[in-house]
């Protein structure tokens, strides 16, 4: 089997159906026509991320949709480049971010979260209906959240956007933007103090130039795409649903991170070291097991009536939009914090906010290792009307 990718017509949040009703493990072809394993329940798919028999690192995964490199297998993961690293490398890096993800200042970034949005909001009903939710809303705020947290001077806060924009957008432009952005990144680096106030002014005594550049660089691609997704399609699955709650707190968060399951291709997955048995199969050495979030997420001995969505669901949190074990998103407490604000503040200031085109219409990113929309049409009435 490979991996199948499109939707139902109408069913725009459901997995593929082809996906449902598998084993916890089934046999899967990868791209480079390796035969590895598709794990769909949450008990297997907590067995491989919790193991460390299996491993991270790039250079022995096949990947799942997308061609080889011409060259043959990846290469090893540069210095920095953490998630792609087993420990005890991933344990150094993992170790001095998460004294950077404090409490302290997760509040800080708080208040400027709702300053962010309230401005982007201020933009929207300023200009009027109607508005592309991606653009005038979704993209920006992750990507001025990340500002604050590298600490991107101000003035550089217009580049950094479009940059990000761009990286996240398909086509050519995509790899230009990364390959400029790292550059930028690189000279920020050189140019912070110890002493300055931010993740990498925090981390410039520990790591070198090129270590701290790829950290940043995996922080602003893992934290900036998977946010302004989920702030999107989030949106458009509540207007489609009819719902327009103001109320978001956290088990409405969780529940949306739960039902819509961004990360769609097999991500995350791992490659076995040795022999594993996983819900009764033999992973062999050197197999790569994916992982169908969108199906994990909705596996019934996990949740109950996993198909409907509650956002006051007690058992939401059990999900595994973030992964589990080592490798668990490190900043998984500033996605929710920036999706709480972001959909509370939507609606607040919207509370009549709809879709602008009918929602078979809205473009799906189904191909996109992030799933989302493209673009979100929506309107809203104005005091005048």
């Amino acid at each position: 089997m490979r991996l199948p990718i499109h939707r139902e017509p109408h069913r725009p949040f459901d997995p593929p159906s082809e996906l449902r009703g598998l084993p916890a493990m089934s046999r899967l072809e990868f791209a480079d026509g390796h035969l590895g394993w598709l794990a769909t329940t949450s008990a297997a798919a907590r067995a491989v991320l919790g193991d460390p028999r299996f491993s991270a690192r790039q250079e022995l995964k096949h990947v799942v949709l997308h061609s080889v490199r011409p060259g043959g297998a990846a290469s090893p993961a540069p210095p920095g480049f953490f998630a792609a690293m087993d420990p005890p490398g991933h344990t150094r890096y993992r170790r001095l971010l998460t004294g950077q993800f404090t409490v302290r200042r997760m509040r800080l970034l708080e208040s400027r979260i709702a300053q962010i949005a309230a401005e982007r909001l201020d933009a929207m009903e300023q200009a009027g209906p109607p508005a592309d939710l991606v653009t005038a809303y979704a993209l920006p705020i992750p990507s001025l959240v990340i500002c604050e947290l590298l600490g991107v001077p101000y003035a550089d806060h217009d580049f950094f956007q479009q940059h990000t924009a761009r990286i996240v957008s398909p086509g050519p432009e995509s790899p230009v933007a990364l390959k400029e952005l790292a550059a930028y990144l690189a000279e920020l680096v050189q140019r912070k103090s110890p002493d300055d106030d931010d993740l990498i002014g925090g981390l410039k005594a520990e790591l070198s130039v090129e270590e701290l550049t790829n950290v940043a660089l995996i922080l602003l691609v893992a934290g900036h795409e998977t946010t302004a997704n989920m702030l999107a399609l989030g949106a458009f699955a509540l207007l489609r649903e009819g719902r327009r709650e103001r109320e978001f707190g956290a088990e409405a968060v969780e529940e949306l991170l739960r039902w819509l399951s961004i990360l769609h291709l097999g991500a995350p997955s791992r490659t076995a070291l040795e022999d594993v048995e996983v819900a009764g199969e033999l992973v062999r050495a050197g197999e790569t097991v994916a992982l169908s979030l969108p199906v994990i997420n909705r596996d019934p001995a996990a949740f109950d009536d996993p198909e409907a969505l509650r956002l006051d669901r007690p058992e939401a949190r059990r999900h595994l939009a973030f992964g589990h074990g080592v490798h668990q998103c490190l900043g998984q407490q500033l996605a929710r914090i920036e999706l709480g604000i972001g959909y509370r503040a939507l609606f607040e200031r919207f509370p009549g906010l709809r879709l602008a085109v009918p929602a078979a219409e809205v473009p799906l990113k189904e191909a996109a290792a992030v799933y989302g929309v493209t673009s979100l049409p929506v309107t809203w009435s104005t005091s005048a009307g």
